[in-house]
């Protein structure tokens, strides 16, 4: 009887500790740049950025290859694709609204919508400006030199 009731203790301590692993709280600003566009950016942009995601193809609007952007700009923009992750500043949309999510809110509800929250989404906004950055394809590749 003894060893049923410690068999019994050792099997509820050890639910516990996994239960409370299983549930640990992890942040969006845990994650790798790669991870979070992965997670939130892939469905429509393609897991390598090319805009090849099997959401786009349902789209009406062509998501773009994010690995031209430097190429099409002639240097990477951090602040404009900061801005355009975001999706909370001050826009002015002749041809109609905003396709892409506005992950700025997005983020900031997952991470709690708080002031903590604010900080948090802002990290992970830097995160996937970084990984978009080091997915640009040389422009000499791109244009055969």
């Amino acid at each position: 009887m003894r060893i049923r009731t410690a068999a019994i203790g050792v099997a509820a301590a050890m639910l516990a500790t996994i239960g409370a692993v299983a549930f640990e709280a992890v942040t969006l600003a845990d994650y790798s740049g790669e991870e979070i566009f992965v997670k939130y950016c892939a469905a429509c942009h393609g897991e390598s950025g090319r805009g090849d995601g099997p959401v786009a193809r349902g789209l009406l609007t062509a998501v773009p290859d994010l690995t031209s952007i430097s190429s099409r700009y002639g240097e990477f923009p951090a602040m404009q694709i900061a801005d355009t992750i975001d999706g909370r500043g001050a826009r002015i949309d002749a041809h109609g609204t905003r396709t892409m999510p506005v992950w700025g809110y997005e983020f900031w509800i997952e991470e709690g919508g708080d002031v903590v929250a604010q900080r948090e989404m802002k990290q992970v906004i830097v995160k996937l400006v970084d990984y978009i950055r080091s997915i640009q394809r040389d422009s000499r590749v791109q244009s055969g030199e």
